[in-house]
């Protein structure tokens, strides 16, 4: 049997991941150990890519779930299909599966994106789910999980706005794992790798704007290295003389980061000013 560290190499390679292999191990012994896993960190930090590698590396189905208040235990769960119900009676004919209960009987991988957006009686659907391997559905009866059935669910820190804190007995049933921002040269690597633009200085700059947009003390936060892939590929389109102009850097980094980014309380500034101070800051070094 291959070892840990064996797997984590092997799905950097096989799915073009860079770097993460540290949390790419926690994670497969998570996995090998049949422990459900929650992923913790900021938007566009790498938790579905962390996702979708592990489930494709194990070639089990994976079946996702977006995580917001208006997310039913219905839709979790599954419903009776009205018309068939006229039909066939309250049967499993009648029943249309939700991802939860596809997952369980396929066996395979349960994403749930930004768990912490559920209401908290969906969120209540996953307990006896996590500890049995078990669910009742009325008219139904129970189901159980087929061998592999695995949940991953990713979580927004707290200080974003519309999460609120997982209950403490859901909390209890993960093992948890945090994704911070990667290395700079990493997330140079990352835009090269994602965004099609072969200049390095336009990459080396699109990576130093958006990583100065998180220490920036106007803004409460900062972008991700998606923020930075935008940039490149827009500038990717301009020729070689329009790419040395600041002013058409200070224009594609509104356009890439205007979205991404949010001004602290009380900052008599525009979301433009902040990020043309920025792009002036980082600009006078650019070949």
């Amino acid at each position: 049997m291959k070892s840990i560290d064996e797997m984590a190499r092997e799905i950097q390679s096989r799915f073009k991941i860079v770097g993460r292999l540290e949390e790419l191990k926690k994670a497969l012994a998570a996995k090998l150990a049949s422990r459900h896993l929650l992923i913790e960190g900021e938007v566009g930090v790498g938790k579905t890519t962390l996702a979708d590698a592990i489930a494709r590396y194990f070639n089990q189905p994976m079946f996702r779930v977006d995580g917001d208040e208006r997310y039913t235990e219905a839709k979790l769960t599954g419903w009776f299909d009205p018309p068939a119900v006229m039909k066939y009676g309250y049967t499993k004919d009648a029943f249309v599966p939700g991802p939860l209960t596809l997952a369980m009987l396929e066996g395979g991988i349960l994403f749930v994106n930004e768990i912490n957006r559920l209401s908290e009686s969906t969120q209540n659907v996953f307990l006896p789910v996590m500890d049995e391997g078990k669910l009742g559905i009325p008219k139904i009866g129970e189901i159980t999980a087929k061998d592999g059935f695995f949940i991953i669910a990713t979580q927004n820190p707290l200080e974003h706005v519309g999460v609120t804190a997982l209950g403490e007995a859901l909390r209890d049933r993960f093992c948890w794992i945090r994704i911070d921002y990667q290395s700079e040269e990493e997330e140079r690597e990352i835009v090269a790798l994602k965004s099609g633009c072969s200049n390095p200085d336009i990459i080396r700059l699109a990576v130093k704007i958006v990583r100065a947009t998180r220490t920036h003390e106007d803004l409460r936060r900062g972008a991700s290295v998606r923020g930075a892939i935008d940039i490149a590929r827009l500038l990717s389109h301009y020729n070689g003389t329009q790419v040395t102009s600041k002013d058409l850097w200070v224009q594609v980094a509104v356009m890439a980061l205007g979205t991404r980014v949010e001004l602290e309380d009380g900052v008599g500034k525009t979301v433009e000013e902040v990020i043309r101070e920025i792009v002036d800051e980082c600009f006078e070094d650019f070949r």
